[in-house]
């Protein structure tokens, strides 16, 4: 230590305490030197260009003083010469002498002094070397004209009467304004003033040629006419404008030369001017200018943040956004980087558009962009991304940034941001509200294949609609379809609520069910004041409280609702032909009637949680009267719900000891212990107890543990669900969870397959002939910048492949494009199609947002567009709760009480509940489900407008002598005519012939031949299925499969299937009718459900959460 001490220098003299006491005496032997920067600008030169140039306040000064003092000059010079009395004298004496009293030359020589030296001092200071450019610069040449003859004229008097061309200090002034408007920019940082700038110098340009002409004029005419300046402003304003009216013209030739001059140069300025103000005017045009910061404090904006700008997302947009009434006096801001497109400017220009759209060409990365849109005071900003990229990945970084860029702009405007990947949400967790395309498609998906058509029930949903699609249309289901699709979800409060306000302190499933039955709304959830959980259908043991806000299924919202009592229905003539069909459905009314229930004891049965079934009672009671249901109780009554413990899953002991056997594989219930993405939300689902090795999950080949490669093999109980996907994203995640959430029954559970190609034998292998589901994925890399609509052509072509192949297999795919759903199971010669395309056509006619609803795909679920949930981060901005509600339907969030969405299937054993009424009630008294809706399926009924009648053809081909046809409508049903049919006729001869018979009656020898004709086609039609189907049979057969599962015959395309959301209570169940519920979530009837759910979690996870730290 002593030796390092020693090392340590000693402290400089003007460091020590001695020194500082002392003074520094040792300073002048310290080798320090102090050293002062920028002594460059502490020169008396750089000083002054400091003050007169760089700083721009005082150079803004500067320029406003010598603007002044060269309009004062011009003013000096009006004034002399309204003062000026000509004298006699000869010609050229009047134009080279003037009368100049002594107090304005003095005026006129101070302005000169100030005006010169101001001009030699800013020469000084921006010379750069080269002597002849300062001075052959034309202001400086016009100073030097203006203000050198009157510093003579000091010092020679007899020069100050001397005519100088004061005027000219017009152009001085305009060329000062300019310098002057630059500063002002600069120092105040205005940008994107170039237009203002051109038609500010065209303004001054055009006021400068006209003030000199009438200077020079009346100068010159001083030897003629001797016009004053009125008459010379009268004869410039003449000539300018072409008008020439010939009064007034210049006498001598020296005047006339001058006009000719100045013709001249006017016919070389202006048009130079004008062009590029134009130039300006379009490229303004293009970028789209500012949104004025007046406008912006006194009207409410919103800003849409796109990468690129297609009119279907435009359109969607608008539609969407404005079809809420207190959403039209709001402004719409499009800030897009890239030049309009020719179809969107087009729209824009429609007067609907123009006063409300604005489209601003730049970037959200620019803070000058963001302050031309006034983020800042903006509403809300919506930011989509590009799904039409080829990387999607990109998209979303780009999406981020974006996200990043306007919350750090303008941190208090709310964002509603769109993102491709779920993996990239965790970046944007700041946002008010998000929506992740793959988590909502994969989970529809998935849902698709639990409860049909899920899809078409939330697109319908988000959507914003009247219910008026269809009403044109002869067919009844379209009508009914089209009237239910006008329901959404809304929301109020209870004690402000008709329809819920008398309910307070009831149970929740009471007042569901009462509201239904008096209003025809349903109540769907809660949500208390104090917490922001969204619970749907909270279950029987929840009591309305008044501060609870409601959110309810109908067509419109209570405020816009009118109601009518009983004695008023009757007083108004209402006729009973509103009821059409089997259905017995009404033409939709705000309030819905529903007619006596019986009410008797309360079936305490329970129900299986995997397939609800509506007992009957005994046959005591069926023999004395009609089937009863029981009422549903205002209070929840503890000893009579059924609590149906899905944790303990009793279905499961109902199996027989083989198959308790044959099941190797042990599940338990618990949350995942890995998330392949952050941000993902934990779900209670269904776990193996130990993890499978990877070589196991190859199904066509054999490992160590299993021989099994084929999906045969392995003898699956349940049905198989097969996802074709290209690569193995994060989102599948989404998919696989609700097919594996714990409130679903093990002996329900599907296997599933993962086939990341799919050529015929792997699809072969991996069951496709005995498959419940085919999903078929997006392919990412068909996505292409080149034609928008062409990014599904892969999908579109595979999924008809399969349909060609395997008629009836179930197959699920989405689009990226709803226009291309026209393509799915497309059959170019059938009659139904065509009709239902113009039928499309119609109602995007007559502006429907939904005009795509109708096509037999959509309307099954068998297809839908993720674009369509676009509309749902539009809703967000009205209806804050949508978001959370659909993901809750969906699955993609599980909040604690919250119900979850199943579905349920009538049965002939169920028929004796009669309407959805009844089932309703039913359901609720029992346990606790809300049913919202019914997917409904009918064959097909082939339907002519210009005859009205419908033919049999299977009984035409089964009978040998030739029977009229005619009047049978209603009573038959036929199937589909497709190129995969197998016994029906082609739907267009079918038409065709019963035209005939309409108009021209029976006739032997017509029908003889019709009949041999189509048996022709018949046979050629079995030809190609049967080729195809021994195509099939012989990969079969190669790869060693057995054909028993094929069936090349079997063809479900004969039906077509729909959606009623939200039917009238009086609308009569039918058989296979799918009811969909939300149904109550069954750990909250569980009294110790939080240790349970942290036991199953222990015992699913505990090894593997030992091995990987998040």
């Amino acid at each position: 230590m002593v030796d390092l001490e020693s090392e340590v220098p000693p402290l400089p003299p003007r460091y020590r305490f001695r020194d500082l006491l002392l003074g520094d005496q040792g300073w002048q032997n310290d080798d320090r030197v102090q050293v002062e920067f920028y002594m460059n600008e502490n020169t008396f030169k750089e000083r002054l260009k400091l003050f007169f140039i760089k700083n721009q306040r005082s150079s803004l000064r500067i320029r406003l003083f010598n603007f002044s003092l060269k309009l004062l000059s011009c003013l000096l010079y009006i004034i002399r010469v309204l003062l000026e009395n000509p004298s006699q004298g000869d010609e050229w004496s009047h134009i080279i002498w003037v009368n100049r009293s002594v107090p304005l030359w003095g005026l006129q020589v101070l302005v000169a002094l100030i005006s010169l030296f101001e001009t030699i001092l800013l020469g000084y200071l921006s010379y750069k070397g080269n002597i002849w450019e300062q001075i052959l610069r034309i202001p400086f040449i016009l100073e030097i004209i203006n203000a050198v003859p009157f510093i003579i004229s000091i010092f020679w008097p007899s020069l100050r009467n001397l005519f100088v061309p004061v005027f000219l200090n017009c152009w001085l002034a305009k060329h000062a304004l300019e310098n002057m408007i630059n500063d002002l920019h600069r120092a105040i940082q205005r940008t994107q003033s170039a237009m203002f700038n051109q038609v500010l110098i065209l303004i001054s340009t055009l006021l400068c040629l006209i003030f000199t002409c009438i200077c020079g004029i009346q100068h010159l005419e001083r030897i003629g006419k001797k016009l004053n300046l009125f008459d010379s402003l009268y004869f410039c304003i003449v000539t300018f404008s072409t008008v020439g009216f010939g009064d007034v013209t210049p006498e001598t030739w020296s005047s006339k030369l001058f006009v000719v001059i100045m013709i001249c140069v006017a016919l070389v300025v202006l048009p130079i001017q004008f062009e590029q103000m134009a130039y300006l005017w379009m490229e303004r045009q293009k970028s789209g200018g500012n949104y004025s910061r007046h406008r912006a404090q006194t009207e409410k904006h919103v800003v849409l943040c796109v990468s690129s700008l297609k009119i279907d997302l435009l359109m969607d947009f608008l539609n969407e956004f404005y079809a809420h009434p207190r959403l039209q006096d709001y402004y719409v801001v499009i800030l897009c980087p890239t030049e309009m497109d020719v179809q969107v400017r087009r729209v824009l220009q429609i007067p609907m558009w123009s006063q409300r759209v604005i489209y601003l060409q730049g970037s959200a990365l620019k803070d000058q962009d963001l302050l031309r849109a006034k983020m800042d005071d903006a509403e809300a900003c919506f930011i989509l991304s590009s799904r039409c990229e080829v990387d999607r990945t990109s998209s979303d970084h780009q999406t981020i940034l974006r996200a990043w860029a306007v919350k750090d702009f303008a941190p208090k405007c709310p964002l509603y941001v769109q993102i491709l990947k779920p993996e990239n949400k965790f970046h944007i967790k700041f946002a008010d509200h998000v929506v992740c395309e793959e988590e909502f498609k994969y989970a529809m998906l998935a849902l698709n294949c639990i409860c049909p058509a899920t899809s078409t029930l939330i697109t319908l949903l988000v959507h914003t609609s009247r219910g008026q699609e269809g009403q044109q249309s002869p067919e009844q289901w379209q009508k009914t379809y089209g009237r239910c699709s006008g329901n959404e979800v809304y929301h109020i409060t209870l004690e402000e609520s008709t329809f819920f306000a008398e309910y307070e302190g009831k149970s929740f499933t009471y007042a569901s069910f009462h509201a239904h039955k008096k209003y025809g709304v349903c109540l769907i959830g809660v949500r208390r004041e104090d917490n922001k959980n969204i619970l749907l259908n909270p279950g029987p043991r929840y009591i309305m409280n008044a501060t609870d806000i409601c959110f309810y299924i109908n067509i419109t919202k209570e405020e816009n609702s009118a109601f009518k009592n009983e004695d008023q229905q009757k007083k108004s003539n209402v006729p009973r032909s509103f009821y059409h069909g089997p259905s017995r459905l009404p033409v939709h009314s705000i309030i819905a009637s529903m007619g006596t229930v019986a009410i008797d004891l309360q079936d305490t049965s329970c129900r299986s949680a995997s397939g609800p079934t509506l007992s009957l009672p005994t046959e005591g009671i069926k023999e004395i009267r009609r089937p009863s249901i029981a009422p549903v109780l205002e209070v929840a009554d503890t000893s009579s719900i059924q609590t149906c413990d899905l944790l303990s899953d009793q279905s499961e002991d109902e199996t027989t000891p083989d198959e308790k056997m044959s099941s190797n594989l042990e599940y338990a219930k618990g949350y995942p212990p890995y998330s392949p993405y952050i941000g993902s939300s934990p779900t209670f689902c269904h776990l193996l107890h130990e993890k499978v090795p990877f070589c196991c999950l190859r199904l066509d080949k054999s490992c160590q543990h299993n021989y099994y490669e084929d999906a045969k093999a392995y003898g699956f109980k349940n049905k198989l669900i097969i996802v074709a996907a290209e690569t193995a994203g994060n989102g599948l995640y989404n998919f696989i969870v609700p097919l594996r959430a714990y409130y679903r029954p093990k002996k329900e559970l599907n296997p599933i397959v993962l086939l990341l190609d799919n050529p015929l034998d792997d699809l072969l292998r991996c069951g496709v002939t005995f498959a419940a589901n085919m999903v078929v994925v997006d392919k990412e890399s068909t996505m292409s910048a080149e034609e928008d609509y062409m990014a599904d052509a892969k999908t579109i072509v595979n999924v008809q492949t399969l349909f060609r192949l395997f008629s009836s297999l179930s197959i699920i795919t989405e689009l990226t494009h709803p226009a291309n759903m026209r393509f799915m199971q497309f059959r170019a010669k059938d009659c139904y199609s065509l009709a239902l395309s113009k039928l499309e056509k119609k109602e995007r006619e007559r502006g429907s947002n939904l005009a795509f609803m109708f096509r037999l795909p959509f309307a099954a679920g068998r297809v839908f567009s993720i674009s369509m949930l676009d509309t749902l981060l539009y809703q967000s901005f009205v209806k804050d709760y949508m978001i959370s509600i659909t993901r809750l339907l969906l699955g993609l969030d599980t909040t604690p009480g919250s119900g979850f969405l199943c579905s349920m299937k009538i049965t002939e054993d169920d028929l004796w509940i009669r309407t959805y009424a009844r089932l309703y009630q039913k359901l609720c008294s029992t346990t606790g489900d809300v049913p919202i809706g019914i997917y409904r399926t009918e064959s097909q009924k082939l339907t002519t407008s210009e005859s009205q009648i419908s033919i049999s053809v299977e009984e035409w081909e089964d009978t040998k002598d030739c029977k009229e046809h005619g009047h049978h409508r209603g009573n038959h049903r036929n199937s589909t005519s497709s190129d995969q049919s197998d016994h029906p006729l082609l739907r267009r001869k079918s038409l065709q012939w019963a035209r005939r018979l309409s108009r021209k009656g029976p006739k032997h020898s017509g029908k003889t031949a019709e009949k041999i004709t189509q048996q022709r086609l018949n046979l050629y039609r079995r030809s190609e299925r049967q080729e195809l189907a021994e195509l099939v049979k012989n990969r079969m057969k190669h790869l060693g499969l057995s054909t028993v599962g094929y069936d090349e015959m079997n063809d479900h395309q004969s039906t077509l299937s729909y959606i009623l959301i939200n039917p009238s209570p009086d609308t009569r169940l039918e058989l296979n009718d799918v009811v969909y519920l939300i149904r109550p979530d069954p750990l909250a009837y569980l009294p110790n459900s939080e240790p349970s759910r942290k036991n199953s979690i222990t015992t699913a996870g505990q090894d593997s959460r030992e091995e990987t730290q998040l």
